[in-house]
């Protein structure tokens, strides 16, 4: 693994390792729902379902239940994710992707969707997979203000700095 100079040793150990297991509590508030799973082997995100039938219209926003809860441990984030099958097909999409759970975080999970798509409504119904829960490592930062940073050879190159293609 390359050293790179931002990264601390747990960081560096921790990505380093060929997979680290993480035990998170769930409490499922919808006994119909499946527990969130993994559809394949290796698979990063696990299959987040809803809890109700519901319609988006075209471009309409929605809160839509997930019926868990979940307790992320301290030193870990959950991000929900959009589905790109869900995505393609349909337009379905998340407004705040990724949606961060925090890991003191214990209320219900919600899916804040929206449909993309002009002109057909995207019918839900209780159980069909809507988003992804991925469980990642998040450092705890110390920030240390200075007068001025250290360039780099992008510096303060933008949008697009790297080329269109």
């Amino acid at each position: 693994m390359p050293h790179n100079p931002n990264q601390t040793e747990d960081t560096q150990s921790f990505f380093a390792s060929e997979q680290q297991n993480v035990t998170v509590q769930i409490t499922m508030l919808d006994s119909s729902i499946s527990l969130p799973s993994y559809h394949y082997p290796g698979d990063a995100g696990l299959d987040l379902r809803s809890a109700e039938d519901c319609t988006l219209e075209p471009f309409e926003r929605k809160v839509i239940s997930t019926g868990l809860k979940v307790a992320i441990p301290d030193g870990f984030a959950g991000l929900v994710l959009p589905r790109s099958g869900l995505a393609a097909k349909a337009g379905f999409s998340l407004v705040n992707s990724p949606g961060l759970i925090d890991s003191q975080y214990r209320g219900e999970l919600c899916v804040i969707a929206i449909n993309l798509d002009a002109k057909t409504p995207i019918k839900i119904k209780a159980g069909d997979r809507i988003a992804q829960l991925v469980i990642t490592p998040v450092p705890c930062v110390s920030l240390v203000e200075v007068d001025t940073l250290q360039d780099t050879e992008r510096s303060e190159k933008g949008f697009g700095s790297s080329g269109l293609a």
